[in-house]
C-alpha cells in the first residue's frame, strides 16, 4: 500500500488531524504560554522646570540704568534694553544732543521724524527752528542738553503711552543724576507731569517755575514748563507764549548764572 492509499484510508476512518509522536491527554488544561506583560516604556520626567520670574519692565530698565557710571555706559545700557515696544517700530535710538556740562537740560516727550532718521535730538527743520529761537534769547545747543522722555519715536508721531514712559524713565533719571543740571526746561505736559508731579494742564503750568525732585538730588531742581514743541511750530499764540517763557529763562540765568 503506497502512502496515498494509506492517507485515503485514514480519511475514511476519520483520522482528519495530525497526531504527535507521543500520546496526549486532551482532558488536561491546555498548557498555553502565558503572555508576558509589556514592558512599561520609560517616560521622561515631565515635571515643569523651574522658571525664572521675569522682572517687570521698569525694574529691568532701572537695573540697567543704575549700572551706568558714565554717559557712555548709560547709552550702552539703553542699547541693551529691549523692554519697550517703541524700539521695534523706530528707525533708531535718539541720543541727547548738546552739552552735558551746561547744567541746563531741555526735555521733550518723544523724538520727531527727523530725530528718528538721524538719531539726534531736535534734528532737521524743527531743530534748525529751535536753534534760531534759542539764539534770539542768547542761548544755543552748547548752553544746554536736549533730550526726551522716551528715546524712540512712537508710530505716526503719536504721544508716548504711560507704560512706554515708565519703561524708559529710569534712563532719563539716570541721565539727570550723571549731568547734575541746575535747571530744567520741560516741553509739554508729559515731561511736566512726570518730573514735577503736577496734574495741571500745560497751559496752566507754562511760564511758572516749579520744583522737580528726581531721585538722587538733595534739593529740588527749578523747572520751567513750556508748551510742546509741535505747538510752538504751528501756533502763533504758542510762539508768543514760549518766547515770553524763554525771556523769563534768560532773566533767571542772568540773575543766577
Amino acid at each position: 500500500m503506497d502512502s496515498l492509499e494509506a492517507l485515503r484510508i485514514q480519511i475514511e476512518w476519520g483520522a482528519d488531524e495530525a497526531l504527535d509522536d507521543q500520546p496526549r491527554n486532551h482532558f488536561l488544561p491546555s498548557a498555553k504560554p502565558m503572555l508576558q506583560p509589556l514592558a512599561t516604556p520609560s517616560v521622561p520626567n515631565l515635571s515643569p522646570l523651574p522658571i525664572r520670574a521675569a522682572l517687570p519692565v521698569a525694574a529691568r530698565s532701572q537695573a540697567l540704568a543704575n549700572s551706568a557710571g558714565t554717559l557712555a555706559d548709560l547709552y550702552a545700557a539703553l542699547d541693551a534694553f529691549d523692554g519697550c515696544a517703541l524700539r521695534a517700530t523706530a528707525t533708531t535710538t535718539v541720543r541727547p544732543d548738546g552739552n552735558p556740562a551746561a547744567r541746563l537740560v531741555l526735555i521733550a516727550d518723544a523724538p520727531g521724524a527727523d530725530d528718528d532718521r538721524t538719531g539726534v535730538a531736535f534734528a532737521g527743520l524743527a531743530g534748525a527752528t529751535l536753534d534760531r529761537v534759542l539764539r534770539s534769547a542768547a542761548l544755543d545747543r552748547n548752553s544746554m542738553l536736549l533730550t526726551h522722555l522716551v528715546p524712540w519715536r512712537p508710530p505716526g508721531g503719536r504721544a508716548p503711552t504711560e507704560a512706554e514712559i515708565q519703561a524708559c524713565l529710569p534712563f532719563l533719571l539716570r541721565l539727570l543724576q550723571l549731568v547734575r543740571p541746575d535747571r530744567l526746561i520741560l516741553l509739554g505736559s508729559a515731561p511736566a507731569r512726570v518730573l514735577t508731579g503736577s496734574s495741571d494742564s500745560i497751559r496752566r503750568l507754562r511760564g511758572r517755575w516749579l520744583e522737580a525732585a528726581p531721585p538722587g538730588f538733595d534739593t529740588p531742581i527749578p523747572a520751567l514748563p513750556m508748551l510742546p514743541w509741535d505747538q510752538w511750530l504751528r501756533s502763533p499764540a504758542a510762539k508768543r507764549d514760549n518766547w515770553a517763557d524763554l525771556l523769563a529763562l534768560r532773566d533767571k540765568l542772568d540773575a543766577n548764572p
